[in-house]
C-alpha cells in the first residue's frame, strides 16, 4: 500500500504479514490440487499487465496516501481467487523489493 510512514503500527503490520503468509500457503495447496497447466502462462501475462498498470499512481487528497488500479480484483476475476492471490502477491513482492514501491 502507499501510505505515509507510521500510518499503521508494527503489531498490525506483523499480523497482516502472518495472515498473508497463511493465505499464500493455503493458495499454494489449492493450486497444486486444481491447477490447469494452461493457466500458468495466463498468470504470467496478467501479472505483467497488472505490474505495469499498478506502477501508475494517483494521489488521494487529504489522506497522505495514493492509489492505483485494483489489480487483485482483476486477477481474481480472470484467474480465480487462489491463482489471482498468488499472482498479485508476486507482483507486489517485485514492486516492493526491486522498485521500493508500496
Amino acid at each position: 500500500m502507499h501510505m505515509a510512514d507510521a500510518l499503521i503500527s508494527p503489531a498490525v503490520g506483523g499480523v497482516m504479514w502472518a495472515a498473508a503468509a497463511g493465505t499464500a500457503a493455503y493458495s499454494i495447496k489449492k493450486i497444486q490440487k486444481d491447477m490447469d497447466e494452461k493457466r500458468i502462462p495466463l498468470m504470467g501475462v496478467m501479472g505483467a499487465f497488472v505490474f505495469a498498470a499498478q506502477m501508475i499512481n494517483f494521489a488521494i487528497p487529504g489522506t497522505g496516501s495514493s492509489g492505483h488500479i485494483g489489480g487483485g480484483i482483476l486477477l481474481s476475476a480472470l484467474l480465480g481467487p487462489y491463482a489471482g492471490f498468488l499472482t498479485v502477491a508476486s507482483v507486489l513482492l517485485i514492486q516492493a523489493l526491486f522498485f521500493a514501491d508500496g
